[in-house]
């Protein structure tokens, strides 16, 4: 394990929080060039040991963070996040960059224009450094790519951030910033947040307008701070009719977190039934969660998970006959450039009937009717984020067999399919000071209440340990 920083290197620029930075900015105490500056120092320390970043553009975002700070010295910001450090993940389209998707088997053409989450981002002034990791097409919770280098967490450096958001995820525990933009269409936010000690909201299909849209993905805030997420997602939130599946707009107001748990009907979904066996630390980590709620007022009841072993199955056939159409289009050649653990994954998919692969897609109708019908007597859901602590840095997932990719997502990916707000929240940690986190799940649409929890657990759980520091050279 790292050493952890010291409680003075916590006050460096790198460090604030975004609501801290923008504070600071209208004070006049800093400017959008010094935290740059701050930041990018900071990544040279960490980028030679974690791997987290792509399309690292430091001299563009120099005159980003240049003009922003002009602007603030007229007192004229453009938008919420002017001048704040922001990555952004490989596969979401930044106008003139490619757009890689984690393999090597894409080929690299740069993108036109941004997808809806980076134009939000620029257009609130958020000075864009960087992209990050990602392993091939997101379909793995790991940090490995046949594209990007071997990224690692921060926390450990022998440890897997997770992913698909990997690079984001080490980024934000190594204090790239304060906001990393991710995307989850099986856990590919929160289970990062949860192996790399961060905040991550999963919200519900739409309110965070994406393209090309599709089941289950959605785009989401990863950060260290609960009010960092909630002042992404009023940003990320804003409408963009290019998604075809985004919800209409809204008038959330992403301050109001307060919340009392007073009352509330939580349930503790622990043991699932189906997937890895929960391991001891997480399983106590969750409980001493659901007992600090309990301990303010809400009513907890254990409850059992909603994923059959048919309905996780039914996925597996439907994802690997979707990766495989993609798969097919390619060469040979292109082909074999993908991860082999991918490539073997979703040759299965060729052998499939058409029969087969819509059993498997009706599976997310199966999960839609569960998690309605869990939520009908529940106000929120607490759960494990992963059912294991962590797993090597080389491994494409912690059972590492392709036969069973998915046994480590049974606790995240029920809710993309369900379209269920869902929160990863740091909840402790293991004998190694390895972090654990804690998903809370809200009703369809419940994106601020659901943040509201988090905020409240934020107070409930005591102090965090301070974040890793990078190694010695």
């Amino acid at each position: 394990m790292h050493e952890t920083a010291s409680q003075e290197a916590i006050t460096s620029l790198h460090d604030l929080s975004a609501i801290d930075l923008i504070a600071g900015f209208r004070a006049k105490q800093f400017s959008p060039s010094e935290v740059l500056e701050d930041v990018l120092t900071h990544v040279a320390a960490w980028e030679p040991h974690i791997k987290a970043l792509y399309a690292y553009d430091p001299d563009r975002a120099r005159m980003v963070a240049a003009a922003s700070t002009e602007r603030w010295d007229k007192g004229e910001p453009m938008g919420a996040l002017d001048g704040v450090p922001v990555t952004i993940k490989d596969n979401v389209a930044t106008k003139g960059q490619p757009v890689p998707l984690g393999a090597a088997s894409v080929k690299l053409v740069p993108s036109p224009v941004d997808a809806p989450p980076a134009a939000r981002l620029r257009e609130a002034g958020a000075v864009i450094f960087s992209k990050t990791t990602m392993p091939d097409y997101g379909m793995l919770s790991s940090g490995l790519s046949s594209f990007h280098p071997l990224t690692r967490n921060p926390w450990d450096l022998s440890k897997n951030p997770g992913g698909s958001s990997a690079g984001a995820g080490a980024a934000g525990a190594a204090g790239y910033g304060p906001l990393h933009l991710g995307t989850d269409i099986g856990g590919s936010v929160r289970l990062p947040a949860c192996w790399c000690g961060l905040v991550a909201l999963k919200p519900s299909l739409g309110r965070i307008p994406v393209d090309p849209p599709y089941v289950g993905r959605v785009a989401g805030p990863m950060t260290r701070t609960v009010d960092d997420t909630a002042l992404m997602m009023s940003v990320l939130s804003k409408p963009d009719r290019r998604d075809g599946m985004s919800l209409p707009p809204d008038s959330i107001n992403w301050k109001t977190l307060e919340k009392s748990p007073r009352k509330l009907r939580l349930g503790l979904m622990l043991d699932l039934g189906v997937g890895q066996a929960l391991e001891k630390p997480v399983r106590e980590v969750a409980v001493k969660a659901a007992k600090a709620f309990e301990a303010a007022g809400a009513v907890v009841t254990e409850i059992d998970g909603i994923l059959t072993r048919a309905m996780l199955d039914g996925l597996d056939d439907f994802w690997r006959a979707r990766m495989w159409d993609d798969l097919s289009k390619l060469s040979p050649e292109e082909r074999s450039k993908a991860l082999p653990y991918i490539a073997q994954w979703a040759e299965r998919g060729a052998k499939l009937s058409g029969v087969d692969v819509i059993r498997g897609f009706n599976m997310t109708m199966a999960i839609r009717a569960a998690a309605a019908k869990l939520f009908c007597d529940l106000d929120y859901v607490i759960s494990p984020v992963s059912p294991v602590v962590n797993f090597g840095a080389e491994l494409a997932s912690p059972i590492n067999d392709p036969e069973k990719p998915f046994e480590h997502i049974c606790y995240t990916v029920p809710w993309n399919m369900a379209e269920n707000p869902a929160v990863s929240i740091n909840g402790g940690y293991d004998g190694n000071g390895f972090p654990i986190g804690v998903q809370i799940i809200g009703r369809r649409f419940d994106d601020i209440g659901v943040l509201a929890m988090a905020k409240a657990f934020e107070g409930l759980r005591g102090a965090q340990r301070p974040w890793p520091s990078p190694p010695k050279t």
